[in-house]
């Protein structure tokens, strides 16, 4: 899975653990979500490192780690791009030092770079998973 869908698989985890507090096996969240078993185990263990959530065997199987309104999705998807050091850009690590364009591309894009980033979790760090919550919730009462 790719770390553009690994981030809203594991938004929809945590959404579907708060819709269904205690009633969340990670069988239900598998075909919630439509994807392998072995990528929602892979993401739960990464949620469940950075403290967003609990996992116990069993009927409840998973469970938030703390209320939905103080989970970010900037926690979230800082949780998901662990393996990438959270970086939505990844570079180049050897450009060819003796090309004039090698040689200086990673300090040419590194500022640039750093403010993209910057500005995505900043945005992120806007919404919560409470706030994804209720809007499933009204898409819900509607149907």
């Amino acid at each position: 899975m790719s770390a553009n869908t690994r981030f809203p698989v594991a938004i929809h985890i945590l959404a579907f653990a708060a819709i269904y507090p205690g009633q969340c096996p990670s069988e239900r969240i598998v075909e919630s979500a439509n994807t392998n078993p072995v990528v929602i185990r892979r993401l739960n263990g990464q949620l469940k490192n950075a403290g967003l959530l609990r996992i116990r065997n069993g009927a409840a199987g998973t469970e938030l780690a703390k209320p939905p309104e103080e989970i970010t999705l900037k926690d979230v998807f800082l949780a998901v791009q662990a393996r990438e050091n959270a970086h939505l850009f990844d570079t180049h690590q050897r450009p060819n030092p003796t090309c004039p364009v090698g040689g200086n591309i990673l300090r040419a894009i590194r500022k640039p770079l750093g403010a993209a980033q910057d500005a995505v979790e900043s945005a992120l760090d806007q919404y919560t998973i409470a706030g994804i919550v209720e809007t499933i919730r009204k898409g819900m009462n509607e149907r």
